[in-house]
């Protein structure tokens, strides 16, 4: 039988899906070179998101993560998370500065990156895929996998015949909502790579619904070599199946994995003791859920509109936005539930419950979808009731004809730093100006535990906290005592 590669997600996906990117520059060094042994096919590396959350709330340099990480990795390929058009993000920045952000992530090496379209829409990723390869970077097109009366077999076919048709590196079969089960997974991964041809096509699932690790076998059963996955603890939960389990499983079934299990070991005791350490969540799995079907809702956009609902003090209403989300998803013609797409049905819910009249008020980005100016296939698909209800109003006076400013590099510059480097100014388009101005100098990350914590450092820990004055430790036959003195 064939062997089976992994792409790992941990340092990205895995630790967006469950920490936020909670997860500190230090830390991630300390694992990356044990990482590089596993045997990884690739890696993701680096996502633009990443410099606000570590500007704005780690207060640390992400470029230091490029700069430094990237020494660790001899043998694995890293990973960019994204494109040049950002049709995938919630805000729409200059196409200038995602060509620079490409440029000098290319110049650290990292020559690989997985990109979307939120319609599946490949003929707006062809120029994209051509630039990119341009600046020397490889793009693997994603194949994004939803539920509804339009998402057939025939549309997916027709989709991957168009993704093949911009000579993309790879197409990656994205299920980001974790809702393909086993049953569609046997018809319909044979129809994409039917139409895939000489196009290589790799497998990318959240485990939302507990179902991910059965479709990844089904997936490997018709043709499919490169899965991805993540290591524990950053696995499972809303992130990708464990790279343990799904390599356990598969040479059960025959097959070879294409990775070293022990090299594993230290990288999951590693970020065990992170996430013990920070108070970090454990993936765990999830147990099936059929209502996951009813609305798609993803988990990340549930978690944020029950926070956004308890300020308000309408916790309470959260399972009727859900069933209104599915109602209003109908309404917008069943676009796939990714960002940005997903964020303009649940909000537009929560409004037309906490109203009490459906679409009385409507956001600016609900109007500017049925204007075609998130997609052109946003208002040919919506319910045309609907959409004229919504154009029907003064502010969408406002929005028709209106089209984002597309800054050149040198009018971003003259907005944020005529002398200031590349990196600098990528921070301020990205984190803000103020928040790159309250960010302290970034020094070298401290050194940090390499995954197996030694009992030295496990001593000098303990030895600083002050609610404690004996500490007792016991393992393997072997006891050791310490005793704080007390002061004279």
């Amino acid at each position: 039988m064939n062997d089976i590669h992994f792409i790992d997600t941990t340092l990205r996906d895995g630790q967006q899906s469950l920490w936020a990117l909670g997860m500190k520059t230090e830390a991630m060094l300390g694992a990356a070179a044990y990482m590089d042994r596993i045997g990884f096919e690739s890696m993701e590396f680096f996502v633009s998101i990443m410099i606000k959350k570590y500007v704005r709330e780690h207060k640390e340099n992400p470029w230091l993560w490029l700069r430094e990480g990237v020494k660790h990795f001899h043998r694995t390929r890293l990973r960019n998370h994204g494109g040049l058009h950002g049709s995938g993000a919630m805000e729409k920045l200059p196409e200038s500065a995602m060509k620079l952000l490409a440029e000098r992530v290319v110049s650290y090496g990292v020559t690989l990156t997985r990109t979307s379209n939120c319609w599946n829409d490949f003929e707006e990723l062809r120029g994209e895929v051509r630039d990119l390869r341009d600046l020397g970077m490889d793009t693997i097109v994603n194949l994004i996998y939803s539920v509804s009366p339009r998402h057939t077999d025939d549309y997916y076919a027709q989709k991957t015949r168009e993704a093949v048709s911009i000579d993309p590196y790879r197409i990656c079969f994205k299920d980001v909502g974790g809702l393909l089960t086993p049953e569609r997974a046997r018809t319909l991964i044979p129809v994409i790579m039917q139409n895939a041809g000489a196009v290589p096509v790799e497998y990318h699932a959240h485990c939302n619904n507990g179902l991910a690790p059965l479709c990844y076998f089904e997936a490997v059963k018709h043709g499919i070599t490169s899965l991805h996955t993540a290591v524990p603890p950053l696995a499972n939960g809303s992130s990708q199946p464990s790279l343990l389990n799904i390599a356990r499983n598969l040479r059960a079934l025959g097959y070879t994995a294409a990775i070293d299990d022990a090299a594993v070991k230290p990288v999951e005791d590693h970020f065990t003791a992170i996430a013990k350490r920070d108070g970090l969540a454990i993936g765990k799995p999830f147990a099936y859920d059929q209502s996951q079907y009813l609305h798609q809702v993803p988990g990340g956009v549930i978690s944020n509109l029950r926070h956004q609902l308890k300020l308000i003090g309408k916790e309470d209403q959260l399972p009727e936005t859900l069933e209104e989300a599915a109602r209003v998803r109908a309404d917008f013609g069943y676009p796939i539930m990714v960002t940005p797409l997903s964020q303009f049905v649940v909000s537009q819910a929560a409004i037309n419950v906490i109203v009490g009249e459906r679409y009385k008020e409507v956001t600016d980005q609900v109007i500017q979808y049925a204007l075609g100016i998130w997609g052109r296939e946003g208002p040919a698909i919506m319910n045309p009731d609907i959409k004229d209800k919504i154009l029907n109003r003064r502010r969408a006076k406002d929005w028709q004809g209106w089209t984002p400013p597309d800054l050149s590099l040198d009018q971003v510059r003259q907005k944020l730093g005529a002398t200031i480097s590349d990196e600098e100014l990528l921070l301020r388009v990205y984190a803000g100006p103020e928040a790159v101005d309250a960010l302290k100098s970034a020094n070298a990350p401290k050194r940090q535990v390499d995954g197996r914590q030694t009992l030295l450092r496990l001593i000098e820990q303990l030895s600083k906290k002050n609610d404690c004055r004996h500490i007792y430790i016991s393992k393997n036959g072997l006891s050791v005592t310490i005793a704080k003195q007390q002061a004279p």
